[in-house]
């Protein structure tokens, strides 16, 4: 194991996780910097010290990244000009880390894409949480954080939920409660896994939006339909249309007809549906026209009205 001295320049006694209830403040154990913090190139990471501050500053080569993280995508582009922001300004926000189950070093739970830049940006030493977690704790965490940032895709989103479902026994329940969305929206998402892989692959980079894979669910002939997609350009409406017409019914369902014959605008409609998907919650839009409406965002619990702030305010956690 390497030595201490070289890796982290102060310890601090630090709080055990307290739970599940609150964002990420309750996922880290509240843990607060209570001062500035700053790693800058080129030279020692500097904080003004706090009695009590649990930050460290742990060696960057002394990190390896977390296997099997939500996250798969990194943004090449994205990654160097956050570099760029580093080198100018410092690493100002710590990452999360808990020691590596082989003892060798620390291993990443949250904020790749930081200490990734950091490298690029030449530190030699980060600051950082340094976290007492067990495998289900630590991939909570990283899938909870990477949500809050919006980082993940609709099939890595899907795909952390079938982890902890499978390796960790979380329910869809649980989950649902975990991330502050709906019960239907973890049930969605999940549903995706169905998606051939080709049509997975389309989604993860961007080329199909989660209303089009959804639409594509079950649907005979999905891969040949996401190429016309993407070549096409069609709209979730049009591949709607597209699979009742092959599947010979040409009937909308019966969501849609009753919303029709209420006299409801589709287009109101489709928006409805996708900034439900899009948070996770459920969306209602009352527009009788004349320029003027109303936006009701439903919440089943002060967790979910938590996310719906962050997410409006633009909150960092």
């Amino acid at each position: 194991m390497p030595d201490n001295k070289d890796e982290i320049e102060s310890t601090a006694p630090r709080k055990k996780p307290s739970g599940l209830g609150r964002g990420l403040n309750a996922l880290f154990g509240d843990a607060a910097v209570e001062a500035p913090v700053l790693a800058t190139p080129g030279g020692a990471a500097k904080t003004a010290s706090a009695p009590g501050d649990s930050v460290q500053h742990v060696s960057v080569g002394s990190i390896r990244p977390l296997p099997n993280q939500p996250r798969r995508h990194f943004d090449e582009s994205a990654i160097v000009e956050l570099a760029d922001s580093i080198s100018a300004r410092g690493l100002l926000q710590p990452i999360i880390l808990r020691r590596a189950p082989d003892g060798q070093g620390f291993q990443l739970v949250a904020g790749e894409r930081r200490w990734r830049a950091a490298q690029r940006a030449g530190l030699h030493q980060i600051p950082a949480l340094v976290r007492d977690l067990d495998d289900a704790a630590t991939y909570e965490i990283a899938l909870v954080e990477n949500i809050q940032r919006q980082d993940l895709n609709a099939i890595e989103e899907a795909g952390a939920y079938r982890r902890l479902i499978d390796d960790f026994g979380h329910s869809q329940e649980a989950l649902a409660k975990l991330v502050g969305k709906s019960r239907s929206h973890v049930a969605n998402l999940m549903r995706l896994l169905d998606l051939p892989q080709d049509v997975q692959d389309l989604v993860g980079d961007g080329s199909l939006s989660m209303g089009h894979a959804r639409a594509l669910i079950g649907a005979d002939g999905a891969e040949a339909i996401a190429r016309k997609i993407v070549s096409e350009g069609l709209s979730v409406r049009a591949v709607e249309a597209l699979i009742r017409a092959e599947k010979g019914g040409g009937r909308k369902p019966a969501s849609e007809s009753a919303g029709a014959s209420a006299g409801r605008d589709p287009d109101i409609m489709a928006v409805e549906r996708h900034l439900s998907e899009l948070l996770g919650i459920g969306v209602a839009i009352q527009y009788p026209g004349g320029g003027k409406g109303a936006l009701t965002l439903k919440f089943a619990s002060l967790d979910q009205l938590d996310m719906i702030c962050q997410r409006l305010s633009g909150e960092s956690i």
